[in-house]
């Protein structure tokens, strides 16, 4: 089992949401979350006074699968958020030992 955690723009929700589905990814977690990459932040421009923006608002999902489609799960990630900018986000993968359904006590692949 693997949870894959991606930060992608926030705008993007919707487009990688439709495109897991499509896979038939069935759980999801999503977290409003802030931080910087590269870019460092941004400044903008309020009433003619710039203020620097230091934590950029992203979206963060994290998704439990098998280990045989987590290719698919990022495929399917990268389809939707690339938007050939700067700031399109990160996937990262991580070993899930175990995982557990709380309502029937399954564990495993059985749970997710």
């Amino acid at each position: 089992m693997k949870l894959i955690t991606a930060i992608i723009k926030p705008h993007k929700l919707d487009e990688v949401r439709e495109a897991l589905s499509e896979i038939d990814i069935k759980g999801i977690t999503v977290t409003e979350v802030k931080g910087f990459g590269r870019q460092r932040g941004h400044v903008e421009l309020y009433r003619g006074a710039e203020y620097t923006i230091d934590f950029v608002p992203k979206t963060k999902l994290e998704i439990a699968v098998s280990g045989d489609i987590v290719d698919q799960v990022i495929e399917a990630i990268i389809g939707a958020a690339n938007s050939s900018t700067i700031g399109d986000g990160k996937i990262f993968v991580t070993t899930l030992e175990q995982a557990i359904r709380i309502r029937t006590a399954e564990s495993g692949n059985e749970a997710l």
